[in-house]
């Protein structure tokens, strides 16, 4: 998430009540996760093994749970709990607007745009032209959506992510991590009924143009799906997967967070993906492997029974 306009970092400092270390000039202008930081964002880690990841990433300042040596150029935030401070800017920055109204004056909708009854329309929504968007629709606030655009009756555009800290000694034993990022539909998307796409913790989720989803497909938190893909339904992708152009999962699928899927990948259905794969390629199989392998493999276990019988003799 950008702000509006550039904050200083002791005014962060002071929001989150923090010791400032470092650069005490910088000026924020965003704030985002380690995997999407640009210059001028603010990130956070609470964990050791992370430190030297966030702290030589692009993230401008940062906010950590332990007095270290400042990386020449930027701004150190000390905190005891970085989860929560970051949570506590992201409420300040981007907190909740409630709805009045079923379409939201903030709304940009383009030309030829055509809205059946029921669509929810949020707050700084864009929609571009000649866009066909079917009844009990939800669109949550600062959702981008392409021209040209069919969205079936019952999709969820840009709910929150599913991201939780857990505190073991609480009862109440999950913090939730607000969500500040967007989802993104890019042009001549084709979204099948009752999809559920949720935004991004800080960054985009984005559904690359051309791209058609069956009935029933969920994409996770700030997933990144490439140009002309086709998914069949049921298809469930985790958060932060980059799928690339031109990929085909077939129904069921399972695609794991945190991993890619190469361009022209085809994966058989009910297959499970763990792990990055490789482009232009066939799986199948959980966990996923080439398929003429996976076939082959698959033989040899339906001969185990006559194997068997025979060393038995």
């Amino acid at each position: 998430m950008k702000f509006e306009q550039a904050i200083p970092v002791e005014q962060i400092a002071d929001l989150i009540g923090a010791k400032l270390t470092g650069n005490s000039t910088q000026m924020a202008t965003g704030i985002n996760e380690i995997h999407k930081v640009t210059k001028g964002d603010i990130s956070f880690v609470d964990f050791e093994k992370y430190y030297e990841k966030c702290l030589h990433s692009a993230a401008t300042i940062i906010i950590i749970n332990k007095e270290v040596p400042c990386p020449e150029g930027k701004t150190l935030l000390i905190h005891s709990d970085p989860f929560s401070a970051y949570v506590k800017i992201v409420k300040r920055f981007r907190s909740f607007e409630p709805a009045n109204k079923m379409i939201s004056d903030t709304a940009v909708i383009g030309e030829g745009t055509h809205l059946q009854p029921n669509v929810f329309v949020g707050n700084h929504v864009t929609i571009g032209k000649n866009c066909l968007i079917h009844p009990n629709v939800t669109i949550y606030d600062h959702t981008e959506i392409g021209d040209n655009v069919i969205i079936h009756a019952g999709v969820v555009l840009g709910a929150d992510a599913f991201y939780y800290k857990r505190r073991k000694e609480r009862d109440v034993q999950y913090d939730k991590l607000e969500s500040c990022g967007r989802v993104i539909i890019e042009e001549n998307v084709e979204i099948g009924a009752c999809c559920t796409i949720d935004k991004g913790v800080s960054g985009d989720t984005i559904i690359g143009r051309g791209t058609k989803l069956d009935n029933h497909i969920h994409v996770g938190h700030g997933a990144v799906i490439g140009k002309n893909c086709l998914f069949a339904a049921q298809v469930g992708i985790g958060g932060k997967a980059i799928i690339e152009d031109d990929v085909i999962l077939w129904g069921q699928v399972g695609v794991s967070k945190d991993l890619v899927i190469g361009k022209g990948a085809i994966v058989y259905a009910q297959s499970g993906v763990p792990s990055s794969l490789e482009g232009a390629k066939i799986y199948f199989g959980s966990p996923a492997e080439e398929a003429r392998e996976k076939m082959k493999e698959l033989n040899w276990v339906k001969r185990i029974p006559e194997m068997w019988e025979k060393l038995n003799k």
